[in-house]
């Protein structure tokens, strides 16, 4: 098991994780990440939803940032 501060806890699987109302989810991937923000779209699995945004800049059309 690996645990990063800012992200997921990497779990060797496969995985079986039991949901607050009991639901149980099974994970057969070799490293699962699990979601520990709560923000994750397809939780209890983390989609990346912990990393910062950031806005792409728009160019100009000889495609040199403005």
């Amino acid at each position: 098991m690996s645990v990063d501060p800012r992200g997921p806890v990497l779990v060797e699987g496969p995985v079986e994780v039991v949901l607050d109302d009991g639901t149980v989810v099974r994970s057969d991937r070799f490293v699962v990440a699990v979601c520990t923000c709560r923000r994750s779209r397809t939780y209890p699995w983390c989609d990346t939803s912990h990393r910062p945004r950031q806005r792409a800049v728009p160019s100009t059309e000889d495609g040199n940032p403005r």
